[in-house]
């Protein structure tokens, strides 16, 4: 008995997507601030300070990583997370020329990041800047970061290069 087989061909969906991958590599922890390395596609564009690590992770649930978050005080879960450059910020809308003028108030913000709500890398000088956001800037001074508006233009100018999405890991 002769049987025929057949064979059910998928093509697969070609994706012509161009995302652009940023890493905020933290590599020191101290008892009031984090500090890391950010690159853009594998390049290096600047430091970073954040509030302190308190060794959050995505893959927690949403109650555990509120059980450990201070308010105001902590850095956000170690993941990766699609960035947004299409919020306005109203804080930030009314503020001096390096958003107005760079970015017409708008912010890169990162989306879905559990237990925590308007993550924004923005410019600043030290924790006390950050509530959770990703603060930019030269790391040349401790516990601060120096030239704050100057890197954050230099990283929206690169950020708004994206062809398609952008996605920030934290490790």
């Amino acid at each position: 008995m002769n049987r025929i087989v057949m064979l059910k061909l998928t093509k697969k969906k070609k994706t012509n997507e161009l995302t652009m991958e940023i890493l905020l590599k933290r590599i020191a922890r101290r008892n009031a601030y984090t500090i890391g390395k950010l690159y853009v596609d594998g390049k290096y564009v600047c430091d970073t300070i954040e509030d302190k690590d308190r060794n959050l992770s995505d893959s927690m649930s949403v109650s555990e990583i509120g059980k450990n978050k201070v308010k105001h005080q902590t850095a956000i879960p170690t993941g990766r997370y699609e960035v947004s450059l299409n919020v306005v910020s109203p804080k930030f809308s009314l503020k001096p020329f390096y958003y107005t003028n760079a970015n017409k108030g708008r912010v890169p913000r990162l989306l879905n990041v559990k237990g925590f709500d308007g993550i924004l890398i923005h410019c600043g000088t030290n924790q006390n800047s950050s509530s959770g956001c990703i603060i930019v800037g030269e790391n040349k001074v401790v516990g601060k970061v120096i030239n704050s508006q100057a890197t954050f233009i230099k990283l929206y100018k690169i950020l708004k290069e994206a062809k398609d999405k952008i996605y920030i890991t934290i490790k």
